[in-house]
């Protein structure tokens, strides 16, 4: 009598591990090469040093040699600094960088700026008080910034970019109060796309632009001076009660929350240090709510490059009120987060590459004042 083979349990299939990514650590101190190595080593399985360099020509070396997925780069060093390596790294083996700032003065902000123009992904301030205070926070940081530059899109750097020239007549601020707003949401990737945007923009754009960029304090205000020396409008890092004007550009504060509050004598800064959103202070989400309870159908709403999906919401008030909405695409977004958030939450107007962003906000400002106007006429299209 024959019996039946006892079936065969399936083999269980585990699913397949992700990648580790290897890292490069970049630094002249061997004290701060140990540190950064030993908090990727101990704060994430995802990434694994693979080696360290003690400046910029070294680094070059290594990276030759190992082939590392992601650097991190001091930006002060002998020989070759982290700027020049920086531009080496971006033209000749292209890779995600994150940039180590020291803790100091405007010279250090504006080096970290001109870095993150240059193509660097993200930058993380090293430890500076008291190792065990600081450790936690910098370990925190910097696998955020190494999980933002292992899904960085390098596609949306061009090779030796430099940031762009305003041209024509300084723009001077309208005395009269705002009536139109533009308002940018941007976070990793942002200070790149900023430095393509506002220079584009004209002195005589007529409305007001509110500029949110997720950065610490310290480093906001290194980034509009930056701005204001390429643009033709002036910009400035946003100040509380404020009147808000046309033709200038403001720039959210790193730590505070920015706002459009009214007033008498019109719309003016409100900024606050309440709870983080999303994660982060400024958030936009507040910035693009209150535009829109300020200026109604006369704002236009923008979300670049990031990581996480501030901004999504605040585009849907936008476009419900009638405004318009702008959106980075994903072949020239460094992150594709946070404008693929906001297609999903709020869709847009129009969907664009990072060099047709301002003249694309140019046209709309111009198309929604021609139908305003003929509204107003009583004409019909």
């Amino acid at each position: 009598m024959s019996s039946r083979p006892t079936p065969i349990a399936p083999l269980a299939v585990a699913p397949p591990r992700p990648r580790v990514r290897t890292v490069l650590v970049v630094d002249d101190s061997a004290f701060m090469r140990r540190v950064i190595s030993d908090v990727v080593a101990t704060a994430s399985q995802e990434f694994r040093v693979v080696g360290t360099a003690r400046d910029g020509l070294d680094a070059l070396r290594q990276i030759h040699a190992l082939e590392p997925d992601i650097v991190t780069l001091d930006i002060e060093m002998p020989e070759l600094d982290g700027l020049q390596t920086l531009g080496y790294i971006m033209a000749e083996t292209p890779r995600p960088v994150v940039m180590l700032s020291a803790a100091g003065g405007a010279g250090t902000a504006d080096l970290t700026i001109r870095a993150l123009e240059l193509g660097a992904v993200d930058f993380v301030r090293k430890p500076s008080g008291p190792m065990s205070l600081d450790l936690f926070s910098v370990s925190e940081r910097l696998v955020g910034a190494l999980r933002a530059a292992a899904c960085m899109n390098l596609g949306g750097v061009s090779v030796l970019a430099r940031p762009r020239v305003g041209s024509g007549t300084r723009g001077e601020s309208n005395p009269d109060a705002a009536t139109w707003a533009v308002v940018i949401a941007a976070s990793t990737g942002g200070p790149r796309a900023l430095s393509e945007i506002v220079p584009a923009l004209p002195a005589n754009l007529g409305a007001a632009v509110l500029i949110v960029q997720h950065m610490p304090g310290g480093f906001t205000q290194s980034l509009a001076q930056r701005l204001d020396a390429m643009s033709a409008l002036r910009v400035s890092e946003a100040s509380p009660d404020v009147r808000i004007q046309h033709n200038r550009v403001y720039v959210a504060p790193g730590g505070f929350h920015m706002r459009v509050a009214q007033s008498d004598e019109g719309p003016r800064l409100a900024l606050d240090a309440g709870p983080a959103i999303w994660g982060v202070r400024p958030a936009a989400d507040p910035l693009f709510r209150s535009a829109v309870h300020a200026f109604g159908s006369r704002v236009v709403g923008v979300v670049l490059t990031g990581m996480g999906r501030d901004g999504a919401e605040g585009l849907r008030a936008v476009r419900d009120a009638g405004g318009q909405a702008v959106v980075q695409n994903q072949m020239t977004s460094i992150i594709y987060g946070m404008p693929q958030a906001a297609l999903a939450t709020a869709g847009a107007d129009r969907v664009v590459g990072l060099s047709e962003v301002a003249p694309v906000l140019q046209e709309l400002l111009v198309a929604a004042r021609r139908a305003e106007a003929d509204a107003n006429r009583g004409c019909t299209p």
